[in-house]
């Protein structure tokens, strides 16, 4: 779906890394809803549609309007690894953070403990 090295890695407390991927590396619809993030600012969310026409259904976010600090993340959406088939960081693939609410990607060399398993929400 993308293939950049222009990613821009966010890293947040207790949170394995997001990557925000520029927006024009990938075909995007408007979804349904957005969230509020306190550091960031508002979310819209994005359907992602592959070459082959499948469609990922809320895969991907983004801040049109960011916070003071995230002006970078204007132009790039965040995906749901466990949304894709598969996610990749130098040729490693991703495991998807745990309860899907941050959307980190977790590789050989991030370690945890991670928000988003059951009874962690209220660290």
């Amino acid at each position: 779906m993308a293939d950049t090295t222009d990613a821009v890695r966010v890293l947040e407390t207790s949170h394995p890394p997001v990557y925000y991927l520029p927006m024009a590396d990938l075909d995007l619809r408007p979804a349904q809803g957005s969230s509020m993030c306190e550091f960031k600012g508002r979310a819209r969310y994005f359907d992602v549609v592959g070459g082959d026409g499948a469609v990922a259904s809320r895969a991907a976010w983004n801040y049109p309007t960011p916070e003071p600090g995230y002006e970078s993340l204007r132009d790039r959406v965040a995906i749901y690894p466990s949304a894709m088939d598969s996610c990749e960081v130098g040729g490693e693939v991703v495991q998807s953070q745990d309860g899907d609410f941050y959307g980190g990607w977790i590789t050989s060399d991030v370690v945890g403990p991670f928000k988003g398993a059951p009874g962690t929400l209220g660290w």
